[in-house]
């Protein structure tokens, strides 16, 4: 029902919206189509944000003036996503690990934070040698407020328990005594292997989040026939995901060139402007170089006591 009222509202709008059962892609500026949708309408958003850093996304830049707006704009997204969001529903989102503490503290003020997960990942091998290199991104886990119904199913995520199952240990505070638990659910860090050239699901796009990472994101925190909504579309990896789970989807993305993607990807048509929608499995060349990423590192430095 929330689906097709917002897919109603957006096709009387004045941006491209493809549809077909039950997953939709839509082109334009994510805050300026999020708020033609309906309020309390979504039942997960995951939400891969620009970063700050520089990355080149083809016809935008992923750079904002200074810290302070991109915080500034970070708060405007985020308080029409949440508005979206069901009572119960909940957020993932994403962004640089120099600006989540910000987000962080916005979110805590405004709504709940249920979780801090770390996405931890294997270097390519090229590391920097003035400094420790990061191998993580932070994600946050975030509802409404402290008294949300929210969904979480812990029985679909479970991982195997290393410690005491595999070792055979003897739990005595059970009665009567019995084996540790072969599986458990997740704790807050989580190793999956970032998407890399050549692998089965790469897309030509420079952030693009693996499929295993959304698998449990969209498990846990939905059930089939949800509405799944990602605000930042990218290589729409959450929709594609959310099509094999049974899920509903309506994602968003600014570039024409990604919005093929996920045209082809959710099957929702194999032509656009009468080009033939095929993969690209070229490489991701134009990002910004390591200096330019220094650069940037810099400027947060001397302007963080400001915000």
């Amino acid at each position: 029902m929330e689906y097709t009222r917002n897919i109603d509202v957006l096709k009387k709008s004045i941006y491209e919206i493809h549809e077909k059962k039950d997953m939709a892609v839509v082109l334009g500026d994510s805050i300026e189509v999020m708020k033609l949708m309906e309020s309390d309408s979504v039942d997960l958003i995951f939400a891969d944000q620009p970063y700050n850093i520089g990355k080149n996304f083809g016809n935008n830049k992923d750079s904002w003036e200074n810290t302070r707006k991109y915080v500034e704009w970070n708060k405007l997204w985020i308080n029409e996503a949440m508005r979206l969001l069901k009572k119960d529903g909940t957020m993932y989102l994403m962004t640089a690990t120099q600006y989540m503490p910000y987000i962080d503290v916005y979110m805590q003020e405004n709504y709940h934070v249920l979780s801090r997960i770390v996405w931890s990942y294997d270097s390519s091998g090229v590391q920097s040698k003035k400094m420790y290199g990061s191998l993580y991104e932070p994600i946050l886990m975030v509802t409404k407020c402290e008294n949300s119904k929210y969904t979480f199913n812990a029985d679909d995520i479970l991982v195997e328990a290393k410690t005491g199952a595999k070792r055979k240990l003897i739990d005595y505070r059970k009665n009567p005594p019995q084996p540790y638990n072969t599986e458990k659910v997740p704790g807050n860090v989580w190793e999956f292997t970032r998407v890399r050239y050549r692998m089965a699901e790469y897309e030509n796009h420079p952030t693009q989040k693996p499929e295993s990472l959304l698998n449990r994101i969209i498990k846990a925190s939905s059930n089939e026939n949800d509405l799944v909504f990602d605000p930042f579309g990218g290589t729409f990896t959450t929709g594609a995901v959310a099509k094999k789970l049974n899920r509903k989807f309506i994602g968003i993305d600014l570039n024409p060139e990604y919005v093929k993607i996920g045209l082809r990807r959710l099957d929702i048509t194999d032509e656009y402007n009468g080009e033939k929608l095929e993969k690209d499995k070229s490489r991701v060349t134009n990002n910004k170089s390591k200096k330019d990423h220094v650069k940037k590192e810099l400027e947060y430095e001397e302007l963080r006591f400001d915000i």
